[in-house]
């Protein structure tokens, strides 16, 4: 049962604006939950393109949306797994293609209906640390702490193709910048939950700024209490 009572701190942005490394250091300072809200979309698209579904057909995809078991596993070395009907899926859901498939169908409003409950069940005691594009917006409107990220889309291909080239993935800077450019505006144009900072956000430029100096000031943000 969710726990409406519980703080929570959402931290939306676009795509390599930093938003999970930083959510996910401040939810281990704080010990507070923490929700890819990324996770769950790409978990559809991936197991929608296991069951071979039509990524144009909502209804399939909102059966796909309830029928798919997510579930997230901390690995002794502190990385969170993502385990996919029973099976880690964890590196298929990082790869360009479950990233487009995200983008694609969390434009059908339907499924994004289908996890809304889904990601409201994370917020238990003693907080919950969410990350995504609509969390400020949508699933946590009422969020008492709110943060924006954003990076130049230059920078943000940059981090993208360091971590791919770093897991052996062959890619092109500028093929991800490409891909970049087209998710921002996809994202931005959407008719449902289009990604915008919440009007009570504070917004973070990450661009040339190192992890640490973001964190600080994320944490900054909260009462010296919650600290």
């Amino acid at each position: 049962m969710t726990d409406t009572a519980a703080p929570v701190l959402t931290i939306d942005g676009p795509s390599g604006s930093g938003k999970g490394t930083i959510s996910r250091l401040v939810a281990q300072h704080l010990g507070w939950h923490y929700l890819d809200s990324g996770a769950l979309y790409r978990a559809v698209g991936v197991a929608a393109g296991w069951a071979g579904l039509d990524l144009d057909d909502a209804g399939a995809l909102v059966r796909c949306a309830f029928d798919t078991q997510i579930a997230f596993r901390e690995a002794g070395d502190g990385e969170l797994r993502v385990l996919l009907n029973g099976h880690d899926a964890t590196d298929e859901l990082r790869t360009e293609t479950a990233g487009a498939a995200a983008s694609a169908i969390a434009a059908i409003p339907e499924v994004r209906a289908a996890l809304r409950d889904r990601q409201r069940a994370f917020r238990q005691p003693p907080g919950l640390v969410a990350d995504g594009r609509d969390m400020g917006t949508v699933i946590f409107a009422d969020a008492p702490f709110k943060v924006f990220l954003t990076a130049s889309a230059e920078e943000r291909a940059e981090r993208r193709y360091k971590q791919l080239k770093d897991k052996g993935v062959s890619v092109t800077l500028a093929g991800l910048l490409r891909e970049i450019l087209a998710r921002d505006a996809r994202d931005a144009s959407r008719a449902v939950a289009p990604l915008r900072p919440a009007e009570d956000a504070v917004r973070i430029d990450t661009t040339g700024l190192p992890i640490a100096t973001v964190v600080e000031r994320v944490l900054a943000l909260l009462p010296a209490t919650r600290r």
